[in-house]
């Protein structure tokens, strides 16, 4: 019994903890995993965000603007090269997240602007985000803070996929 008694408390404690490492947000069919950002040098007044977004739904939804408490404005951007320049534009419309599908919001890509910081970003600090969508409202995030030049985390360093 003592044996049974004890796989059950590890089962319950691996379960726990893994569902803290997911960092997954969630609102109806929406579904925002890790939103995280890279460390900022002392002085900087812009950083960026990155997520991916989930859609189980039948119907696509569109991301269309979002807030975080460090910054005075936040953007959602897209970087893209062209003719071999990288191009930068703020995406005024919102971003489309297809129904049944995803987007990912990742370095050289889709990311949101953070302008106006109000501090530094330092390694290890977390703040909160408000990600507006045209179907499922408004969801509340937080942002952990990885290394400046991180290019995300790794699948193991969360327990993802």
């Amino acid at each position: 019994m003592f044996r049974l008694t004890s796989c059950v408390i590890a089962v319950a404690t691996i379960v726990s903890i893994g569902a803290g490492f997911a960092h997954e947000f969630k609102k109806g069919s929406i579904a925002v995993e890790h939103p995280w950002s890279p460390a900022t040098p002392g002085g900087a007044q812009v950083a960026t965000g990155y997520l991916t977004i989930e859609n189980d739904g039948a119907e696509p939804d569109r991301l269309i603007s979002a807030t975080a408490e460090i910054a005075g404005h936040t953007g959602i951007h897209q970087m893209s090269m062209v003719d071999g320049v990288m191009k930068m534009r703020e995406l005024t419309h919102g971003l489309t997240v297809p129904a049944d599908g995803s987007v990912k919001l990742e370095p050289n890509s889709y990311h949101l602007m953070f302008t106006d910081l109000k501090q530094p970003l330092k390694e290890g600090d977390e703040f909160s985000g408000i990600l507006i969508f045209e179907r499922a409202g408004a969801i509340d995030v937080t942002f952990e803070v990885e290394g400046i030049g991180a290019g995300g985390p790794t699948p193991d360093e969360h327990n993802h996929h």
